[in-house]
């Protein structure tokens, strides 16, 4: 391989692991267990596939695609839990999972939708800490703040 693909693909690495790190941050900085090690890790992991796939002669680079969102599911059955009848660690596998998507993104070149879905998975993760994000409930007129009904069960997440 010549030099120039060389660094193309290290530049989409370093992307990557920005982009999923950038997602793990704000997990991290609500104390989710799950933080920018595991985000980086995932989209960095994913991307190195997807970049592999893409330049193995003869292979077809959507069956290992298909096969990174198989293997991170599985990634993320195993972080979803059963705990006092509650059902906790369904945000965390799903942003595991996009992520992934992230990074697949990024191996194949398309930057614009690797960056905006990060913009949306992360926004997705921090709406529910703005003061902004209450609801009125129909019960005694009293406000349920949707914010602390997620953080009281994002609060066992791990």
């Amino acid at each position: 391989m010549d030099w120039k693909l060389e660094l193309m693909f290290a530049v989409r690495v370093v992307v990557a692991a920005v982009l999923g790190g950038f997602i793990g941050w704000e997990r991290q900085w609500h104390g989710r267990e799950a933080g920018v090690r595991t985000y980086a890790s995932v989209a960095l992991g994913s991307c190195v596939f997807a970049l592999i796939s893409s330049h193995i002669p003869g292979a077809e680079p959507s069956r290992l695609a298909a096969n990174i969102v198989t293997g991170v599911g599985f990634l993320g059955a195993g972080i979803i839990l059963r705990e006092r009848g509650r059902t906790v660690g369904l945000t965390t596998a799903a942003t595991i999972w996009s992520t992934a998507a992230v990074g697949t993104a990024v191996g194949f070149g398309m930057y614009l939708l690797a960056t905006l879905t990060s913009l949306i998975i992360f926004g997705v993760l921090a709406s529910h800490h703005f003061s902004g994000w209450k609801t009125s409930s129909g019960k005694g007129g009293e406000e349920i703040s949707a914010a602390n009904e997620f953080d009281s069960r994002e609060e066992s997440e791990g």
